[in-house]
């Protein structure tokens, strides 16, 4: 059933007055978690504690690009004691002789590599990780995205949280950097200008409903409370998940105020949809209800709606003042609505570009792709509705397993009993998935 027209162009102008005012939320919200002014306090309270040995593990498959220089940040911590235990599940991995430079760079260093083929479940960034936990020697725990790069204070912010035994997980944002040509920029843009604004604006309303791949902090204690990596290895949105099941325990989560940095590789177009769209339909498995909100979240699609509406109705069109009449509004109330809203989402979408970029060069460079990159994500959101599928690796994973003996629980498909492994932990010959956060 359709709605009358002059209940549907109402609709249409709160839409944009929403859209408007998240613009400005997101853009406001942009340097109050992450600034440097921040990340110096955090990092002098740290010191200030004692120390805590860490053991950070770090799955690894492939040799993605900048993957030396990037896990090179972790060995020029200012932290006193940790261990690097990096992870690959086949003597073949090309990340072994990244690893090997690592050992020969920073021989002062505990950086152990670990070969381990057993796979426990569909998930095998998971089983990696299983296999990495059992040679953790600390008991606190980071694990951390193979294309993340960090500051040397960064082991010292994230460990403090866990002092407080109420605290279950810290995570982190990151920021993106574009490696390659046109299409990575326009994926940096995905996670610098939508992505990490749609966390600020959560966080300042006190939503602390996320976890994320390119930092989990948590104690040995409390990952044996959630039922350790096993819960997880049957997990698409295994990093959220395990956050989450930490809160179930009634454990807080802590988004530290360290901003990482990750890459972005995407060459193509195909590659790029393939990954966003993989990320939007991992929320949706997770989060339906924070899912169906993220159409007010895409600025330039209701800013170019807006201005259309508005002119519109400025060039005096007859079935629009009538649909106005006809309601109850005036001709008047919209167009300053609608003319507010408009102004507004320039005004805001350009500052969050302006506070997302590192460089005025890379503001003037970017700036014309945020009408493109907006729409594209619109684009997405709508692809992720209707898609039951997630494509990781070239491997095409469903979202929700109906499979018989299976069951979906919060993104997770489990098997009664679990068919990952076979009796004797060899591997069977169901698809396995290696998945992430939503980089």
């Amino acid at each position: 059933m359709t709605l009358p027209l002059p209940s549907a162009w109402w609709l249409l102008v709160a839409l944009c007055c929403a859209a408007a005012v998240y613009a400005v939320c997101a853009a406001l919200t942009m340097p109050r978690l992450g600034s440097m002014a921040e990340v110096r306090a955090a990092a002098r309270r740290a010191r200030s504690r004692a120390p805590v040995a860490v053991s950070v593990l770090k799955p690894l498959c492939g040799a993605e690009p900048r993957l030396y220089e990037n896990l090179a940040t972790f060995c020029e911590q200012h932290h006193p004691s940790f261990q690097l235990l990096f992870g690959v599940s086949s003597t073949a991995d090309p990340a072994i002789a990244v690893v090997h430079r690592l050992q020969a760079a920073y021989p002062q260093h505990d950086i152990e590599l670990v070969v381990d083929p057993r796979v426990y479940g569909s998930n095998l960034k998971v089983s990696n990780l299983m296999n990495l936990a059992a040679r953790a020697r600390y008991d606190a725990l980071i694990v951390a995205d193979s294309d993340i790069a960090v500051e040397p204070d960064y082991l010292d912010i994230v460990t403090a949280p866990l002092a407080d035994p109420s605290v279950g997980v810290v995570t982190c944002l990151y920021q993106a950097r574009s490696i390659g040509g046109f299409w990575p920029r326009v994926g940096a843009l995905f996670i610098n200008e939508w992505f990490a604004p749609s966390v600020r604006v959560a966080h300042s309303t006190g939503s602390r409903a996320f976890g994320f791949g390119a930092t989990l902090a948590l104690s040995r204690a409390t990952l044996e409370r959630i039922g350790g990596f096993a819960a997880l290895k049957d997990c698409l949105a295994d990093d959220y998940l395990l956050a989450r099941y930490a809160r179930d325990h009634g454990l807080a989560t802590v988004l530290a105020p360290v901003v990482v940095a990750t890459d972005v590789i995407e060459p193509t177009f195909g590659t790029l949809w393939l990954r966003e769209t993989r990320w939007l339909r991992t929320i949706r498995s997770v989060n339906p209800a924070g899912f169906a909100s993220l159409f007010i979240t895409f600025t330039s699609p209701w800013l170019m709606l807006g201005g259309v509406l508005a002119a519109l109705l400025a060039a005096g069109s007859a079935p629009l003042a009538a649909a106005l009449a006809g309601s109850g509004g005036s001709t008047t109330a919209a167009l300053a609505a609608l003319g507010a809203s408009t102004a507004g989402s320039i005004i805001a979408r350009g500052l969050l570009h302006a506070r997302s970029s590192i460089s005025w060069r890379m503001f003037w460079r970017d700036l014309p792709l945020v009408p493109l990159r907006d729409t594209l994500l619109a684009l997405q959101w709508l692809a992720a509705v209707f898609g039951s599928h997630v494509v990781w690796r070239g491997v095409r994973v469903p979202v929700a397993n109906p499979e018989a003996g299976e069951t979906r629980v919060d993104g997770a498909t489990r098997s009664v009993p679990a068919r990952g492994v076979s009796p004797r932990g060899a591997p069977t010959r169901r698809a396995a998935v290696e998945v992430s956060d939503g980089r």
